[in-house]
């Protein structure tokens, strides 16, 4: 995956739509063995596999490396430790694509404080409609005690998990102009796998020992974090961070599509719409990007 004189590369636009396809697939069948074990053990078993995975390939070299390289992985490592466990716990207690569509807040907040063209902020304004709509198109029942029907706890996770993206998009673009290819993604998934485990095991008890859940967590470990964080990885060298953020207004859709087939977590009509507001503004960035980003230095 280098970036190699006339070695052609997938243009960065179609990485980072394949990597938000990837994850939400993940997350989708996630939640559906929330029942079984619990948010912050999958959540480990999912970067285990995927430390495992990416380390084993990449085999990353450490010597001379400086200080501020290892600064810039381990705050990469935090970001992905806070992102992926905050989401999960935001998806067992709200329907997974009104949780992703509250954490594309982080990267939508990027978007708009990193662009410098009008046509930008256009799209991202477009994709602010559609995630008002997504998050609050709900059917109109409200319990006590809850955000618009919602559980203010998983509200709260989901709130936590949009910061976390934001800093993700940042550091990930940092991590890949330190370390070259994907060291820096194997360093930090091994970093935050170490940093889970206790908790993990802690809450996880026998249930990490049942094949079934292992088996998920393997395969959520390669959907929702090996496939899109190497993607998005390479993408990061060859776009802005605000381009980025832009072209990730797809994901509360995609999401919401892989909560219905895998979930049977239904859209209201107001949410289709959102659906289709966001994936227009994806298009429209999409489009942008392949005119006007030149790679990174």
């Amino acid at each position: 995956m280098s970036d190699e004189p006339g070695r052609r590369i997938a243009s960065p636009v179609w990485l980072v739509l394949g990597s938000i396809v990837s994850v939400q697939a993940g997350a989708a069948l996630a939640k559906n063995v929330f029942g079984l074990v619990d948010p912050t053990a999958l959540v480990w078993l999912r970067l285990t596999t995927a430390a495992i995975v990416v380390a084993v390939l990449v085999r990353p070299t450490l010597r001379g490396r400086t200080g501020r390289d290892w600064l810039v992985v381990a705050g990469y490592a935090t970001t992905l430790i806070g992102m992926n466990w905050a989401i999960y716990q935001a998806m067992a207690r709200i329907p997974l694509g009104v949780a992703v569509t509250i954490e594309f807040l982080g990267p939508l907040a990027i978007a708009v404080l990193g662009s410098r063209r009008v046509r930008d902020l256009v799209w991202v304004a477009l994709a602010a409609g559609g995630v008002v709509l997504l998050g609050l198109g709900g059917s109109g029942v409200h319990a006590v005690g809850t955000i618009g029907g919602l559980d203010p706890v998983g509200v709260g996770f989901a709130v936590v998990a949009a910061a976390c993206w934001g800093a993700y998009i940042l550091l990930g673009a940092r991590t890949g102009q330190r370390w070259s290819g994907l060291s820096g993604l194997a360093v930090a998934l091994v970093i935050g796998a170490v940093v889970l485990a206790p908790p993990a095991l802690a809450v996880g008890g026998t249930d990490l020992l049942n094949p079934y859940v292992i088996g998920i967590g393997v395969l959520v470990g390669l959907l929702s974090s090996v496939i899109p964080y190497s993607l998005e990885l390479v993408a990061l060298r060859r776009i802005r961070s605000s381009t980025f953020g832009i072209l990730m207004s797809v994901e509360p859709a995609a999401a919401a599509l892989a909560a219905v087939v895998v979930l049977q977590e239904w859209l209201t009509p107001w949410q289709v719409v959102a659906m289709a507001l966001v994936i227009a503004a994806s298009v429209g960035a999409a489009r942008s990007a392949g005119r006007k980003d030149v790679v990174r230095d």
